[in-house]
């Protein structure tokens, strides 16, 4: 078994996806931060949650989001070839699947109706946390191609999405 401390990132780089290093602080690496955070966030939230089903919910997310890092951890160079590997893919079924969630949180009048102030109970709260987090995400994601770094718009229609979804779970988990 390897070892977590390689020592590679030592003199303040990281490694892309097949290889390429780059800068800790490149906004590639920072963005795919946000989304990692993000992870530990909904992570969170799924401990502190009382329902089987929403937890379940929250690990799916989870596991689109490690899909979706994967694609933002690869140069641009390397898109094809990560495109043409059998890593799984953030797909358009994944972002229906958090809008149909949106929808049936919307159905039970659970709304947007003015800010909310978190903190109502801990699984309230841990949501409102991932929200924020989501949304830092997105921030970090809609500044990529300002650096060269071309983004499938369906990877920030999800983030929003997440986002969304994460709103209106936390004011449901306050009812």
């Amino acid at each position: 078994m390897s070892s977590i401390a390689t020592r590679t990132g030592d003199n303040g780089t990281t490694g892309f996806l097949y290889g390429q290093r780059v800068p800790k602080d490149h906004p590639q690496i920072e963005a795919v931060g946000a989304f990692d955070e993000l992870n530990a966030a909904i992570g969170f939230a799924k401990a502190t949650c009382p329902d089987a089903d929403r937890r379940s919910e929250l690990e799916r997310i989870q596991k689109d989001l490690v899909n979706l890092m994967g694609e933002l951890a690869c140069a641009e160079t390397d898109t094809a070839r990560y495109f043409d590997s059998k890593f799984p893919k953030l797909t358009d079924a994944d972002l229906a699947r958090v809008d149909a969630g949106v929808a049936a949180l919307e159905a039970q009048n659970i709304r947007f109706d003015g800010w909310a102030t978190p903190g109502a109970n801990i699984h309230a709260a841990a949501l409102d946390l991932a929200r924020t987090t989501a949304r830092r995400a997105e921030r970090r994601l809609v500044g990529l191609p300002a650096h060269g770094r071309t983004v499938r718009p369906l990877l920030g229609h999800y983030t929003n999405r997440v986002s969304d979804l994460l709103w209106l779970l936390a004011r449901q988990a306050e009812m």
